[in-house]
């Protein structure tokens, strides 16, 4: 109906008095309507085009309200993966990966990506941005096969390694070859790996300066790709001078996608002095949380968080749950207790070397583990599909962590729950959350009687964590 009357009012815009039904010429209506169906696509050739070569596209939710003409919204977004014209190996690859339509990231930079354009992504987390760079670029690889043919820089070695199987379950029918060059590894190994000439390169960019400086025989010379994924954490952990390094070297005829969760002043220089005449894709125009995830909290008694989590714990027992703590010491102490009283719980924070991180990260993945005590070094990145819920143990400081960590679950279109415990000490930082997400979050309140049956197990089981942290740390003293 709502089509009906926009119709008649482009047909009606320049007649001067009403018209009797008797006296309407149905061909000349015919014949006025399929005119300003020209008109439109000659604008569309000579206007909206051109501004693509000189400035940034911003395709936000708003934006496409404003700018797309009527009737065609539906036509521009793809509803599956084989509407871009993607090699018959990589479409199998995403069959068999359960892609069965493209996210709105996915759908709104693809068709420009695959035509060669350089991309700058604002998507909010969890919104499947990994394979909107990874398509294009295996895509573009199917054709070359050519060595250190594209290099993903990353914030963190946990999200380079996520990358990187992306890459491999993408690339698995291509035969692609891909190398992880991460901090904290063996550097004769992974030389003796970039020898081996790696199609794609996922690397943390301190220590891909490094190979560069010191691998003999290894350089980026031939590069055809490079993409800066979560750019603003990049610039956040002080990359930029090795990022300005890393930009010198490799060839300025390259296609360059920038993803990240907002636009600052420092990611829009880093554009300007990495991108060429980029098509601009949001999804998000500012920090927010999926719709498909439940969000709550419980105001917490003093003395009475632990009791409270063990109440979670139980009440979702057998859902794959991440409980985000402040400090390495809560997550320590926190995962102790979850084991000592009989959950499946295994702990990730910084002080793990990086083969016990990935050894955890992996078992939980697998389903070995279903708890992941973790601090906010697995908050952002970390591409685990199956997560049910997560809860904050402790409120993060920072707003956009909380953002960051709920976003852990409900990713890709799926339903996901978030729990939040707030004492009195809380009071302020959620409602910096709650104005950050622009929401007030609903209360949870368990049984009373629950609570206080559970309270004195749960103590004698946290003092006895305690002591066990303790005992850790002094076998650790020489």
């Amino acid at each position: 109906m709502s089509s009906t009357k926009k119709e008649k009012r482009k047909v009606d815009s320049k007649v001067t008095k009403p018209v009797s039904k008797s006296s309407v010429d149905v061909e000349a209506i015919k014949r006025k309507l399929i005119r300003l169906e020209e008109e439109k696509k000659k604008r569309q050739q000579t206007v909206v085009k051109p501004q693509t070569e000189q400035e940034p596209i911003e395709k936000t939710s708003d934006s496409e309200d404003e700018n797309v003409a009527e009737g065609e919204e539906e036509e521009e977004i793809p509803k599956d993966f084989s509407s871009f014209g993607l090699h018959s190996d990589i479409l199998e690859s995403l069959v068999k990966l359960k892609f069965t339509s493209p996210t709105p990231i996915q759908a709104q930079s693809l068709p420009h990506s695959l035509q060669g354009r350089d991309i700058i992504g604002l998507a909010q987390t969890g919104s499947g941005k990994t394979a909107a760079f990874a398509i294009p670029i295996l895509q573009a690889l199917w054709e070359a096969q050519s060595p250190y043919f594209a290099c993903v820089l990353a914030p963190t070695r946990e999200l380079a390694y996520q990358i990187r199987e992306t890459f491999d379950a993408i690339g698995a029918n291509m035969g692609v070859r891909c190398s992880t060059i991460v901090g904290g590894m063996d550097m004769m190994e992974q030389s003796r790996e970039l020898m081996r000439k790696p199609h794609v390169i996922v690397a943390t960019p301190g220590r891909l300066m490094d190979h560069l400086e010191h691998t003999k025989g290894f350089s980026l010379r031939a590069l055809k790709f490079l993409v800066m994924d979560e750019a603003d954490r990049l610039l956040d952990m002080d990359f930029g001078p090795a990022l300005d390094k890393i930009l010198a070297i490799i060839p300025r005829e390259r296609t360059t996608y920038l993803f990240s969760a907002t636009m600052t002043s420092k990611i829009e220089k880093l554009q300007r002095a990495s991108l060429s005449k980029p098509v601009k894709v949001s999804v998000s125009s500012k920090y927010s949380t999926v719709d498909t995830l439940q969000q709550s909290l419980m105001v917490v008694p003093d003395g009475y968080k632990n009791t409270y989590l063990v109440h979670v714990l139980n009440e979702n027992l057998g859902k794959s749950t991440i409980v985000f703590t402040r400090t390495v010491a809560h997550a320590q102490r926190t995962s102790l207790l979850a084991r000592i009283l009989g959950f499946s719980a295994i702990p990730l924070h910084g002080q793990l070397s990086q083969s016990q991180r990935l050894g955890a990260l992996n078992k939980f993945k697998a389903g070995e583990k279903q708890i992941l005590v973790a601090t906010d070094v697995a908050a952002r990145g970390l591409d685990i599909p199956s997560v049910d819920l997560v809860v904050n143990y402790d409120i993060p400081t920072d707003s956009k962590a909380y953002i960051h960590r709920v976003g852990r679950t409900a990713r890709a279109g799926r339903s996901g729950k978030s729990i939040s415990l707030v004492t009195q000490y809380d009071l302020e930082l959620i409602l910096r959350v709650e104005k950050a997400i622009d929401m007030k979050l609903p209360k949870d309140t368990p049984d009373r009687n629950e609570i206080l049956a559970l309270h004195s197990s749960v103590d004698r089981a946290y003092a006895e964590a305690v002591r066990k942290v303790k005992e850790i740390h002094s076998r650790r003293k020489p």
